[in-house]
């Protein structure tokens, strides 16, 4: 699989903040309460393991199975979970990616975070096989749905702006079409030093855009949206039912 995130790994922290601050409560939500007993929560794209504290917490119980391919993010995730005890004992992490990810023979639940558009929808069907096969009745897939449901153009804009000692850290992203249902996005971090740009670093990739109706019948398995506890859709997270 190709590795998306190295190239601007060194700038995820900044990001990863902010998306589970947003992302994490209704996660946790999903979670909570979930009977963990037939096997391990499976993590595939854990990153630097801030969704994988997430899901620690609402499942203090669960065995959990943090995958990521990208070895610069990965040193991250092991570094999170090494410095915790309470992680330490049940967070494994595995550097395989979705397509080729060496599964359990049952799992509870299963968490795709920022990955699932980084597959086809023919690696996402095979994907959504091996994991119904090893779900129990009623075990939720829950998937980041990234907003993005057809292509379209996204000028580039800033979607970030931090400070750190005497630098400040801009994330630029836009996107537009490309070949049937995907998207190229381009992303650009800027530091600047003084109000002067010292770097920058670029990289872009494919994203197969979908929505949850489309992940269901892809998948074969029902699904709803996640919602607040006051009605609001929370338009980002989408939940598959084996």
């Amino acid at each position: 699989m190709i590795d998306y995130y190295s190239p601007s790994a060194e700038f995820y922290e900044m990001v990863a903040a902010r998306h589970t601050a947003s992302s994490g409560p209704p996660l946790a939500g999903v979670l909570a309460g979930l009977d963990v007993s037939h096997g391990p929560v499976v993590e595939i794209g854990a990153g630097t393991g801030r969704v994988t504290e997430v899901i620690a917490a609402a499942l203090p119980e669960a065995d959990i199975l943090a995958a990521e391919p990208s070895a610069t993010m990965r040193a991250v995730l092991t570094s999170r979970v090494a410095r915790d005890p309470a992680l330490r004992r049940r967070v494994t992490v595995s550097d395989g990616a979705a397509q080729d990810l060496r599964l359990p023979e049952r799992i509870s639940a299963v968490v795709i975070f920022g990955v699932a558009g980084h597959l086809t929808a023919p690696e996402r069907v095979r994907l959504w096989r091996r994991l119904a096969a090893r779900l129990p009745p009623g075990g939720p897939v829950v998937v980041e749905l990234m907003g993005v449901s057809a292509p379209r153009h996204l000028p580039p804009a800033l979607s970030l702006r931090e400070r750190v000692g005497r630098q400040t850290y801009e994330w630029w992203i836009g996107g537009e079409p490309a070949e049937g249902d995907a998207m190229r996005f381009t992303t650009t971090w800027k530091v600047l030093r003084e109000g002067r740009t010292v770097r920058e670093v670029s990289d872009s990739y494919l994203w197969h855009t979908f929505d949850v109706a489309r992940l269901a019948a892809e998948s074969g398995m029902t699904s709803r949206r996640v919602t607040e506890a006051a009605g609001r859709p929370v338009p980002e997270i989408g939940i598959l039912l084996a």
